[in-house]
């Protein structure tokens, strides 16, 4: 009998809320997949979505964005700077023929973390059924890298 396949998810994640909300589930002991690998950024605003990209190239197989819900942040509005980035940055992926669904975006506050365990489960499962990902092999990052750096100075 053959084993299952695990998946490989990052998770980069605002330091505020959503950080605080995954210490919560763990302090609450809810049980969830532990395929989740956690980078904690001051806020969701702060990542640069070369990283996702990074990250898939280094062998993840899903992506976990997650930070304060809107209207929520620590950082008054950083939150929808990277909810905008991110609108951007799904159609680039949709235009170029990218699996968007490896990418989930997400809100989960400090006093979330039932919904945290959620999420990670919701993924992981999600990331199972899909199976290995491979294809960022096929990417070419100058395109993204240009796009990118064009945001980033707007």
């Amino acid at each position: 009998m053959s084993e299952q396949f695990e998946p490989k998810i990052v998770a980069f994640v605002c330091n505020w809320c959503t950080y605080a909300g995954a210490d919560l589930a763990g302090t609450s002991r809810t049980k969830y997949a532990t395929n989740v690998s956690i980078i904690r950024f001051p806020c969701t605003g702060r990542i640069d979505f070369m990283l996702l990209m990074k990250a898939f190239e280094n062998g993840a197989d899903g992506i976990i964005v997650s930070g304060c819900h809107p209207n929520d942040c620590h950082y008054t509005s950083g939150n929808f700077h990277a909810r905008r980035r991110w609108i951007v940055f799904r159609s680039l992926l949709d235009f170029m023929g990218f699996d968007t669904d490896r990418i989930t975006f997400s809100w989960v506050s400090a006093a979330e973390g039932t919904k945290w365990a959620g999420l990670v489960n919701e993924t992981t499962e999600k990331i199972r059924e899909k199976g290995a990902f491979t294809d960022f092999k096929k990417l070419d990052y100058s395109t993204f890298e240009k796009i990118n750096n064009d945001a980033i100075t707007e």
